[in-house]
């Protein structure tokens, strides 16, 4: 079954090719996603790699964890499920409110 790492550090300049070339030394790569800032477009400096099964996952991170790439540490660990976020309130701050003296 894949396992899904969390990469971070990552130079702002790497591509997902760049990081699918170096994890796949450690093995089957099922996917790469480097997340990108939404107002600049540009890296925000960490991404996911999906590992094809659980082995691989663990040759992945103890190759990678702490090592240099492109002039970064990369930390490399097993990625958490995403917690769900308390829904945002506009409590006034002046974002689109009309205010009625």
């Amino acid at each position: 079954m894949a396992k899904k790492l969390y990469v971070g550090g990552l130079p702002y300049s790497t591509t997902d090719d760049e990081l699918r070339e170096a994890f796949t030394k450690a093995g089957a790569v099922a996917t790469v996603t480097i997340l990108m800032d939404k107002m600049t477009g540009r890296s925000r400096g960490f991404g996911f790699v999906e590992m094809e099964n659980d082995e691989d996952a663990a040759k992945a991170i103890e190759m990678w964890n702490g090592q240099d790439f492109g002039g970064r540490k990369l930390t490399v660990n097993e990625a958490k499920p995403m917690e769900p976020r308390a829904p945002r309130s506009n409590d006034g701050g002046g974002y689109g409110q009309r205010r009625s003296w």
